[in-house]
């Protein structure tokens, strides 16, 4: 089932990708760095490239897939993000744009000093809390994302 990857241009989520490819018919990846595009697309990865605050873009990009991985990073990190005030707002307007698209399951990706709250977003919602280990992440995502059958 295809798996979109928001902020897949961040060290977490280019790990998160990586882990998933193997297990995933389609992965998408959403990014703001276009000089990642190339990277990812050899890894035959389709990649749409804009702001991540752009929440129309965001749903077009995630249409007609099951898992939507979301990286809070993106959200707060120093990217430009021209649509949406402030971080919160960000994970707001992912939020809607993955109902907007239809995806059945999220998966959140935070940093445990992250305080941002993190909305509902979708019939099967689960939040991975990053520690030093980026791998350690990715692996622990790709075994949810995997999880089809089974509500988290």
């Amino acid at each position: 089932m295809p798996v979109i990857v928001i902020g897949a241009d961040t060290p977490v989520g280019e790990a998160i990708v990586k882990a998933v490819i193997p297990s995933a018919a389609e992965v998408r990846a959403f990014i703001s760095d276009e000089r990642q595009t190339g990277d990812l697309k050899a890894l035959g990865v389709k990649v749409a490239l804009g702001d991540v605050s752009d929440f129309s873009h965001v749903e077009a990009a995630a249409l007609n897939c099951f898992c939507a991985i979301l990286i809070v990073e993106a959200a707060i990190d120093s990217r430009v993000r021209s649509f949406a005030d402030n971080p919160p707002a960000v994970v707001e307007g992912w939020a809607g744009a993955i109902r907007g698209a239809g995806i059945h399951r999220t998966i959140w990706v935070s940093g445990e000093d992250s305080r941002l709250p993190l909305p509902a977003s979708g019939p099967e919602v689960a939040t991975v809390f990053l520690g030093t280990d980026r791998d350690l992440a990715a692996r622990q995502v790709a075994h949810l994302e995997g999880l089809s059958n089974i509500p988290i």
